[in-house]
């Protein structure tokens, strides 16, 4: 089992056509053709390991309203443990990001959600709650969207309560320091640039400096920094890799990264090599930037994207 733990966000999207421009102002006026919702932030992990066949725990906190009613239920459809998943009851919504999308281009974006940190009381059941699972984990993915539920502190008390277990990391570059410890971090360029205190230049020996700051400054065993088009490299401790990008048409990189840290773990608890794992997952990153949406890569699409 792996179990996910980070900030929970709906994606939602709006999907229509644009014909006109509206006579009240000069935005596009968008016809309306579907809603749709997908679990997206750190349960977009969730949707990633669902499509990869492995068995998934959700740990997190939705609002007390409709949407964290949806989160949980899609969960569940999709066979994974939500006994982590807290309900809040304060008035903290569930965080919903809806998405405007005319002609495959997203038009504009509307946030509703609750940045504070989350109250000490509900880490402590979270905590409870993972202690319970510890024995049973093969990893624990750490999906940090910076939106109030994993800090320093906190991160610092699981990532000790996890020593021996595969604990990764999706980053954000103001917790740098709390994901000491872990056992791989997967920044994109920019993330990585700011954790090591560098220039964001996409250049190999330049990237290559910045994964082994990394690596000596977090005690990590790998770091594998996603570049965009310039793919990915991995730093296994002895030696960097560059994995050219296998992306054959972008059309949105929402969820990108969601992608490759659930293929690479997924990898590496089957027992492939790290080097293995990030070619694969930087094929799975290839299949999905060619989707629209936060979207998920199956093992049968990531073979076939040679």
């Amino acid at each position: 089992m792996i179990i996910v733990l980070g900030d929970i966000i709906v994606d939602e999207f709006i999907w229509g056509d644009v014909s006109r421009i509206s006579p009240e102002a000069p935005v596009p006026v968008v016809k309306v053709e579907k809603i749709d919702r997908r679990l997206g932030g750190s349960a977009n992990v969730i949707r990633n390991l669902h499509a990869l066949e492995c068995q998934s725990a959700m740990f997190g906190v939705v609002g007390d309203d409709e949407p964290g009613v949806w989160v949980k239920h899609r969960l569940r459809e999709l066979g994974s443990d939500d006994r982590g998943v807290i309900t809040k009851v304060n008035g903290r919504p569930t965080a919903l990001k809806s998405r405007v999308i005319a002609r495959h281009q997203q038009v504009v974006r509307f946030d509703h959600e609750w940045n504070a940190a989350i109250q000490p009381v509900t880490h402590q059941k979270l905590f409870t709650q993972l202690e319970g699972m510890v024995e049973i984990c093969d990893a624990l993915i750490l999906s940090d969207y910076d939106k109030g539920l994993l800090t320093p502190d906190f991160l610092q008390r699981v990532i000790t309560l996890m020593a021996g277990k595969l604990v990764a990391v999706d980053p954000k570059p103001n917790h740098t320091a709390a994901y000491k410890g872990a056992s791989f971090i997967t920044p994109n360029l920019i993330e990585a640039a700011a954790m090591a205190e560098m220039e964001a230049r996409n250049e190999d020996d330049h990237v290559e400096a910045m994964a082994k700051i990394l690596r000596d400054k977090l005690a990590l065993q790998y770091v594998l920094i996603t570049r965009s088009e310039r793919g990915m490299t991995l730093f296994d401790g002895k030696q960097c890799h560059h994995i050219p990008t296998m992306a054959r048409d972008v059309y949105d990189v929402t969820g990108a990264g969601d992608t490759v840290i659930a293929a690479f773990t997924a990898c590496l608890t089957r027992g492939d090599t790290p080097l293995q794992a990030a070619i694969t997952a930087n094929r799975a990153a290839g299949v999905v930037v060619g989707k629209v949406g936060t979207a998920t890569a199956s093992w049968k699409e990531i073979e076939a994207h040679q």
